[in-house]
């Protein structure tokens, strides 16, 4: 036992350095977000061909009709979105344990309560603010045991604004879509980079409003932060796998609930619309078609395209496209924004429902992200731009669109007061 703490405060005095432990800590994090892009690349490639594939087999061997249509584009667009993410859930997962398994975690509470105190928290805040990254409705849970009222209730208005794993598949899609697949020295993915950044946005922007709530919650409590860092000891392997297939278990079926039934919604808005608009847009391209035969192909492909946005989830995308479209996006982003209310990473269902129910048989076999490289605007111009890609992922970031999460602040809070507060600050902050 001595050994191990003598062990333990050498390793201390260079972890907990005034400089060198801020330092490993931003590479510790730097190596966490690499990871997690790096290794999975290839798990979700393979996965997303699979489906990919599937799609084609399967609108080969059914007869055409709302059957295969269902399938095809409503089921299993739904269930790839959730299953292709699997493997980067498991990689944050399986890192996040081997931090807390080695006692590291405690360290970063430690080194990060000076930077708490000048936001108005405390070191206690950092451990419900970390859970946020897996979700925010356990971590809100968390911070009952922090005693101080002003720094609990500071904690829980900006714990939604760390990035939890339902903005991951939101941010690899997007990622991917805008951000080139470069690597910078020679061994730094740029997109890993720009997934670092993404979480560091998210925390930025929590200590920041937690440093202009501090102002206006008023309390003359004083707290105090004492911790007893444990020894360090090697990860045990076992509860490092179990966490990653509990977590990814977890992931798959209570996101994929909310995802398939959201999916089979949406497959019903975007295939039906108002009996005459849908007509009239059949009745023109059959007119079309029979006075030039040669163009069957394209004349097919536009009359989707217009039977999608003549459905009722078009109707409703163009309806709110005015108040999206400063911020760079279309009517189908719209939609998404609309539906991730359920969940954040329903936006990827969305994506893959809407973009398949749009486009012809021959695209069954393109990946979502090669649909959505493709989607223009009416003038032809790219919808997903760099700088609109960048602003989606900006959105995401920084709203609150997580139905659940407000009703635990309320549950917590015991008043709607503090719940509506949070989706108005959080929303504007992320359309401004």
């Amino acid at each position: 036992p001595l050994k191990k703490e003598l062990f333990t405060h050498k390793l201390d005095a260079v972890l907990l350095h005034r400089f060198w432990g801020y330092f490993i800590l931003l590479s510790v994090l730097f190596i966490i977000f690499q990871s997690i892009f790096v290794l999975a690349e290839f798990p979700m490639n393979g996965i997303e061909w699979i489906f990919a594939k599937a799609g084609v087999w399967i609108s080969s061997v059914l007869p055409a009709g709302w059957f295969s249509d269902l399938l095809v584009n409503g089921i299993l667009a739904g269930i790839g979105g959730i299953v292709v993410f699997v493997p980067q859930i498991m990689i944050l997962f399986a890192l996040v344990t081997l931090l807390e398994d080695t006692g590291y975690m405690a360290r970063i509470s430690f080194l990060t309560d000076k930077v708490m105190r000048k936001a108005g928290l405390n070191g206690k805040s950092v451990m419900p603010m970390i859970s946020g990254l897996a979700c925010a409705v356990p971590a809100i849970m968390s911070a009952r045991s922090i005693e101080n009222k002003k720094e609990r209730l500071l904690t829980i208005m900006v714990t939604p604004l760390m990035s939890c794993s339902a903005r991951l598949p939101v941010y690899t899609v997007l990622i991917a879509l805008v951000i080139p697949n470069k690597l910078l020295l020679g061994f730094i993915s740029l997109q890993g980079l720009v997934m670092m950044v993404m979480y560091f946005l998210g925390t930025f922007m929590a200590l920041a409003s937690a440093y202009v709530m501090k102002w206006f919650i008023k309390t003359r409590e004083k707290s105090f932060f004492i911790l007893e860092l444990p020894q360090y000891r090697s990860p045990r392997w076992k509860v490092i796998i179990n966490t990653m297939v509990e977590k990814a278990k977890v992931f798959v079926v209570d996101a994929g609930k909310v995802i398939m039934v959201i999916s089979l919604i949406l497959w019903v808005l975007s295939s039906y619309g108002p009996k005459e608009k849908m007509h009239a847009v059949t009745e023109k391209y059959d007119q079309l078609i029979a006075s030039n035969p040669q163009s069957e192909v394209h004349y097919n492909n536009e009359r989707q395209t217009e039977l999608l946005e003549n459905s009722y989830a078009g109707i409703l995308g163009h309806t709110i496209e005015p108040l999206i479209k400063p911020i760079g996006f279309d009517w189908k982003i719209g939609i998404a924004l609309i539906t991730s209310f359920a969940a954040r990473e329903v936006f990827v269902g969305t994506m893959a429902t809407l973009y398949s129910v749009g486009g012809d048989a021959d695209e069954n076999s393109l990946t979502l992200r090669e649909k959505m490289n493709a989607a223009t605007w009416p003038d032809g111009k790219k919808v997903y731009t760099v700088a609109a890609g960048l602003s989606l992922l900006i959105y995401y970031a920084l709203a609150m669109q997580c139905m659940s999460t407000l009703a635990i602040v309320r549950r917590e809070t015991k008043s709607w007061k503090w719940p509506l507060i949070m989706l108005i600050y959080m929303t504007g902050l992320a359309y401004i």
